[in-house]
């Protein structure tokens, strides 16, 4: 299995580019907020509280997203890896997907790291919940509140996975096309 993390900034385009790597590589998509909003949307209790912390900024306990993703590597077994968007979002839950791989002698292969400006992130998280009516993106507070969160907490990854050796910078605030296929030179 081939496993790779698409990392960036909220609003850097990871969903996007991850639908073209996902079917260019026959890998499974995870997007960790994606499964976070099928459990809101379903109302479970695990949903609801996850809706709380979200909609205040805020990120969901690594527990439960870390047994999220065990739970979906075990059960796919049909494809040729695995791309996590959004996740790790911490040097803890790095540590912890490292953990998870190491059990069954296996590693991260790349990290593709979209970087993108922080009025660029504001612009396109702002217009996203436009288009696509998400209210935890609509707030200029939560945007902001998401963006010091993702400096704090998430960037401190940037040496995590430089120190690994498979950490790749794409430039985000290329065209569509033009970060997809700066991708696609990192990957082979």
């Amino acid at each position: 299995m081939k496993y790779y993390i698409l990392f960036g900034p909220p609003g850097a385009g990871k969903g996007t580019q991850a639908k073209f790597i996902a079917e260019k590589y026959n890998l499974l998509h995870i997007s960790t907020g994606d499964l976070l909003r099928k459990e809101m949307a379903a109302g479970t209790p695990l949903g609801l509280q996850a809706k709380k912390l979200i909609n205040d900024g805020n990120l969901v306990p690594d527990e439960v997203v870390v047994g999220m993703i065990r739970n979906t590597f075990s059960s796919n077994k049909d494809v040729d890896g695995f791309l996590l968007d959004g996740f790790p979002r911490t040097i803890a839950q790095a540590e912890k997907l490292d953990e998870m791989l190491a059990e069954s002698s296996e590693k991260v292969d790349k990290v593709l790291s979209l970087v993108i400006k922080d009025q660029t992130i504001f612009e396109r998280i702002a217009n996203r919940a436009k288009i696509e009516g998400r209210k935890d993106d609509a707030d200029p507070k939560t945007i902001q509140n998401r963006i010091d969160t993702y400096h704090l907490k998430t960037e401190p990854l940037v040496d995590y996975y430089k120190k690994t050796g498979n950490y790749c910078e794409i430039p985000g605030e290329q065209t569509i096309e033009e970060v997809f296929k700066s991708i696609c030179k990192v990957i082979g």
